[in-house]
Formats: C-alpha cells, structure tokens, sequence
C-alpha cells in the first residue's frame, strides 16, 4: 500500500494512543497540538498522583459511562484496565492499586509515563509539530496558526482528539464545534461534568469554613448512595463525593431548576441513638456541644446543621437527629465548566460509523472528550479517552486500506 499522510490534531492521551497504535503502519504520522507541550491535561492530573486506571471488576467498569457504555464497550475491550497496566509497564513505569481500587503509577506523577511515551512514538518515526492550533477547512484540507504563520495541510486521514471544553487553559476550548456543525456533524451541547455546584451560604458560614473537608459521611442523590468526603468552597460544594453524584445533580438542576444533596453526617450512628443521645444534652449548652457530645459532630458538620437545619428542629432531638441523619444540601448551579474536571456533550455516536469515522466527513475521525460521552473520576476517564484513541485508529487503518 502507497504510504499515506495521517495527521492526528490532539496531542492528549487520545491522540498519542492512535499514533501509538498506527506506529509501524508504515504511514507518515503527524500528532500537531496547540500547545507548547503535550498532554497538559495529562500532567496537571498528574502532580497530585496520576489515576491512570481502576482495578473493579471489569463488567462493573465498563458500566460506568452512562448511556455511552454499550457504544463505547467495544472500543473498551480492545484497551480494558488490565491492558492499561501492561502498556504502563513496557514503559517503565509500575503501578499500583490504591485502597479505593484507583490506580496509580508508583512513582505518582506523569511525567516520567509521558517522557517514555513520546521518546518512544517518535523513535517509530511519529513527527510531533507543537505550536500548530487548528483554526478549520479549507476544503478538505486544515489549517493552522504556527508561529511562522497560517499552514495548510492536506492528509490522507485525520484524527480529531482535541478535548472536551473543561480547563480550556490547557487547550480543550471546543472551538472547533461550529467548524464541524457547519459541516453536518450532529454535536450535543457541552456541559460540565465532574464538577463542583454553588450554594448560597450565609457570609459567615462561608468565611469561617471555606476549604474546611467534610469527612466520613454518605452522601444521596439520584445516582444512590455513596460514602466518602467533600470541601466546603466559597461558593459551594466540590471534591471526590460531589464529583460521584455531579451527572444526576446537574441533570436534576437542568430539568426541574433545583437540586439537593442529602447528606448523612453520621453514618455510622443510627437515628435513634443519635435522638437518645442528643436528648440526654443539657438543653442550656451550645447547639455546638450539644452536637459534638450527642452526635460526635465536629466543628464544620456542626456549623453546617446550624445553617441549613430547619431551625424549629434545633430544639428537638428527635428531628435534629433526622437532620444529621438526611441534611439536604440546596444547589443553585453547576460551577462553569472551565472549572470543571471533565465535560459531557460533544460529537453524537450517531454522529460516526464503528470505527469512529464521522459519517458527514470521510477520512476524519474523532475520539477522546471531543464524544458525547462522560464518566466518573477514578481512572475511568482517561482509560476511556486512550480506547477511543485506538479504536479510531483502527478505523483509519480500515478506511486507508479500504481507499488504497
């Protein structure tokens, strides 16, 4: 076959993962990236302990994704966790199974994983042009800013692996979207995803416990119940317990314009012997003691009791303790999405055939965020952004070999 021009805009993990399963080809490949280094989102994620992967039992992993599970499950098991970990060790770095069954590269950071991925792509002939953001079409060539001016460049096949729109300061902006709308491409709107939500705190509430955790309690909403902790914020509610229930609050705040997560700040006591205890208090005591010695609340759940407790409940231990047991956390909104760990909406899978080839643009595929797809932190995400990399390489073997 008569070696063929690839350019794969993106250089994130999606976009290094197709170069790396097209190295070999013998194709000409180009991974071009906005960016004066590769993958930043990939090594932000990773100054705080890169969660490359997750350890649960497979089917339950490939559930994770929401609606796009059945879509995305043959591009999964092409690239499941297990694989993940095998890649990782051919370059160099082990890993290891955290307590929450995340994993994480023994030496908890990035950067040494993708110093050894891009040495190796580009020892197998993969071109990376930095630097280079694409602006559009010209025809069915693309464009792009350089800082030696506008460049076109014509290719055989392309690959789309651009992000989502969270953290655009990394370079996932979704300025592309209305250069592939005005193409036909079908692109759900973006919305955040994994992401924090505004509460309307009283001012002394929040500058006395703004950055103050909340540990070991459960959490409920839409998407069931679940243990962990989160961070009171300036202006609401963020971390890893929220992150698991964002997709269900955010839907519920878009459908009926008010959501509420309710909170169970001592999990481990049961209602009634909360009441019992907080009965036994001297009523003339602090609400603040009595809440820490009847219910072993500590400064910040107590605080939070006061200010979204039903205050004629205070007094009342019997429905004090069922406000400790079920505190509802009123939202107001999703925090914007620039803040936001992941973002949901994108390019629609009916938007492109099985080997993720966009069915209004021949030769242009996509994967990664740039799909409408999301997911939950905890490795599930970027294990998902480097399948759909593959998986679209795949596609473009098939079509160049197909177009030959």
């Amino acid at each position: 076959m008569k070696k063929k021009q690839i350019a794969i805009i993106g250089g994130g993990p999606a976009g290094l993962m197709a170069a790396e399963t097209l190295a070999g080809s013998g194709h000409a490949i180009t991974i071009y990236d906005a960016m004066p280094t590769l993958a930043r989102k990939f090594l932000l994620a990773g100054k705080s302990g890169l969660n490359i992967t997750h350890s649960e039992d497979y089917e339950r992993f490939a559930a994770r994704f929401g609606g796009a599970s059945a879509r995305l499950r043959p591009a999964l098991d092409q690239l499941t966790p297990a694989d993940i970990r095998e890649w990782a060790a051919a370059l160099g770095t082990e890993t290891f199974v955290g307590s929450s069954g995340r994993v994480f590269p023994t030496v908890m950071k990035a950067s040494p994983l993708l110093r050894a991925w891009i040495a190796r792509l580009e020892s197998q002939g993969v071109a990376i042009a930095k630097r280079h953001r694409w602006t559009g079409f010209d025809g069915n060539a693309y464009v792009f800013e350089t800082p030696e001016g506008s460049k076109t460049i014509e290719a055989d096949a392309a690959l789309l692996a651009l992000g989502g729109a969270s953290w655009p300061k990394l370079g996932s902006n979704a300025a592309w979207v209305p250069w592939l709308r005005h193409r036909g491409v079908e692109i759900a709107p973006f919305r955040p995803a994994n992401c924090g939500f505004d509460v309307d705190w009283s001012a002394i509430f929040r500058d006395r416990f703004a950055g103050a955790p909340l540990k070991a309690v459960t959490a409920t909403s839409a998407a069931g119940t679940l243990p962990g902790e989160f961070v009171i914020s300036r202006h609401g509610i963020e971390g890893s317990l929220v992150y698991a229930h964002a997709a269900a609050l955010r839907d519920e705040l878009d459908g009926k314009g008010t959501a509420s997560l309710i909170v169970d700040l001592a999990p481990g006591r049961p209602l009634e012997r909360i009441a019992a205890d907080l009965a036994r208090q001297d009523r003339k005591a602090s609400l603040s003691n009595r809440l820490r010695k009847g219910a072993g609340l500590d400064a910040v759940k107590a605080a939070l009791v006061r200010e979204l407790a039903q205050q004629d409940a205070l007094q009342d231990p019997q429905r004090l303790a069922g406000q400790i047991k079920a505190l509802p956390i009123p939202l107001t909104a999703t925090r914007p999405i620039a803040e936001a760990i992941s973002s949901a909406g994108g390019i629609s899978f009916d938007a492109i055939d099985d080997g993720y080839m966009l069915k209004a643009l021949p030769g242009l595929f996509a994967a990664g965020e740039m799909l409408n797809w999301e997911a939950p932190t905890g490795g599930y995400l970027l294990t998902a952004c480097m399948a759909t990399g593959k998986a679209a390489a795949a596609g473009m073997r098939a079509w160049l070999e197909k177009t030959a």
